[in-house]
């Protein structure tokens, strides 16, 4: 609301202080761009902040002794609880994902020693049979009917060919970039130190950001001028409520989507249950595509096992998919945090194409601004549209 004085000021001075204004956040947006190579641990370190502030201020609002725990013990109570979580994932889980990990690599190197002339071929003519049944007009070739000149209908396919030249470039690259085992032990021990490291700063920086919300908000509502700050609180609000729903409805999503996930894999017995459930919760994390990329190889192992296996669990992560869009995503996420799937791919494609797998993870919670700033800018010039952002209704 506009004060008295903000209201009697000369044109000429107001003028003045927008173009101030206007000039300091030229000088931020100027800074982000010029520092934007180091701005991931502090974005992050912002995520993870936004993350945890509503239990913050929960736990900051219990009295003990007729006062309010400080902020700052509400937030080492929580990274307490992380890193006790933290420690009982590493003590009970990681044995077991490396004891799969170490089968993984058993049974594919059994398989690559397996693939004899004659068990090529074998499979070729199954899989020729199976594709002629569907009527698919590939013809899975070996080289003794290449070498014959065996008739073939439709597209022609080199299996036994295929398979030498994987096995070859795997064999290549293993040797590429495994053969100095002292210098790859060294960039792993590197790479583990910088990410503990990396890991730590983020979370000081995030106890930084937690602690001191209100005052930064404060101190970012400041540039505004006074005349538009009740739109910058209402565009606030539209944001936190989007903003809200992506990151923390997509982290809780993505704990049940791959606690479901494990529990249908222990259920139909699928190999590698822990690897596959952790990669399912990891992947979930992007919308869309990582559900996409994690489903296919949990279909492809239950497959080897057997057809019905491979439905059964195909059915089940239908299921699972199914319940977090038409209960978990409403009752989670709400409508106001709702993007259109079109939305999300094109920022995940754009994100990716342009940061790598970082602008993947980020590109969500950045399009969800963007789409509250958009929309709360379309309501504001049709007022007679209504409250409900038509265009961010996800289809059922």
């Amino acid at each position: 609301m506009l004060q008295p004085h903000e209201l009697n000021l000369p044109a000429e001075q107001r003028r003045k202080r927008l173009y101030i204004l206007a000039g300091l956040w030229l000088t931020v947006v100027a800074v982000l761009v010029l520092f934007h190579s180091v701005l991931l641990p502090f974005a992050s370190a912002a995520l993870i902040a936004y993350l945890v502030h509503p239990l913050v201020t929960r736990l900051s609002r219990i009295q003990v002794r007729g006062r309010n725990i400080p902020r700052w013990v509400a937030i080492l109570l929580i990274y307490a609880l992380f890193f006790l979580v933290a420690y009982l994932f590493f003590i009970t889980m990681v044995p077991q994902l490396y004891r799969e990990l170490a089968r993984i690599s058993r049974d594919g190197v059994a398989f690559l020693n397996s693939l004899t002339p004659d068990r090529v071929h074998v499979l070729a003519d199954r899989a020729e049979d199976w594709l002629r049944a569907n009527g698919i007009p590939l013809a899975i070739a070996t080289s003794d009917d290449i070498r014959t000149g065996a008739p073939t209908t439709g597209l022609s396919v080199n299996l036994e060919k295929t398979i030498q030249d994987t096995a070859l470039s795997l064999s290549a690259l293993a040797r590429e970039h495994l053969g100095d085992i002292v210098t790859v032990s060294r960039n792993i021990i590197a790479s583990v130190v910088a990410g503990v490291f990396m890991m730590f700063f983020m979370l000081m920086v995030a106890a930084f950001f937690s602690i001191d919300a209100q005052a930064i908000v404060r101190y970012f509502t400041s540039l505004v001028p006074v005349e538009y700050a009740a739109d910058a609180n209402l565009l606030l609000e539209r944001i936190d409520r989007s903003l809200s729903g992506v990151v923390r409805g997509q982290v809780t999503i993505c704990v049940v989507n791959g606690i479901l996930t494990g529990i249908g894999l222990l259920l139909f017995g699928v190999k590698f249950t822990f690897l596959l459930a952790t990669i399912a919760t990891v992947f979930s994390l992007i919308p869309i595509f990582g559900t996409i990329l994690s489903s296919v190889p949990i279909v492809l192992i239950a497959l080897a096992d057997g057809f019905q296996k491979g439905m059964a669990i195909l059915l089940w992560i239908i299921g699972i998919h199914a319940l977090e869009a038409y209960f978990l995503n409403p009752k989670i996420m709400g409508s106001a945090a709702r993007i259109h799937p079109v939305i999300v791919a094109f920022s995940l494609i754009a994100g990716e194409k342009m940061f790598g797998l970082v602008g993947a993870l980020f590109a969500v919670p950045v399009a969800s601004i963007v789409v509250a700033c958009f929309d709360y800018a379309r309501l504001k010039a049709q007022p007679k549209l209504g409250e409900v952002p038509v265009h961010l209704e996800t289809p059922k």
